[in-house]
């Protein structure tokens, strides 16, 4: 007898903590990374009905998130320099010109 297939709410929480997990990576560019593959990767089965294929989704995701998660906490130990895109931006001063 099949497994039964993981219910919405399930697949939401698994889906939020995923992404929660992807946004604690220390660099700038892996997490960026995590969060559009984990965006695309639930775009992709956001339709799908069929129970096997949602089930298989859900584990597969599921036993992915430790790794993840463990992943973070290594690039968090091992983190270097912030990227000039991850500064705040500084409030522009105005200049005026000196011939007006």
């Amino acid at each position: 007898m099949a497994a039964a297939p993981p219910t919405k709410e399930a697949l939401l929480h698994l889906y939020s903590s995923t992404l929660r997990a992807s946004r604690t990576f220390s660099s700038y560019n892996f997490r960026n990374y995590f969060v559009r593959r984990t965006k695309s990767q639930w775009r992709e089965i956001q339709d799908e009905k069929d129970p096997a294929k949602l089930s298989s989704f859900y584990n597969e995701r599921v036993k992915e998130l430790p790794v993840i998660k463990r992943s973070a906490i290594v690039n968090s130990l091992y983190g270097g320099w912030k990227l000039v895109i991850e500064e705040p931006r500084k409030p522009e001063t105005t200049l005026e010109r000196s011939d007006s």
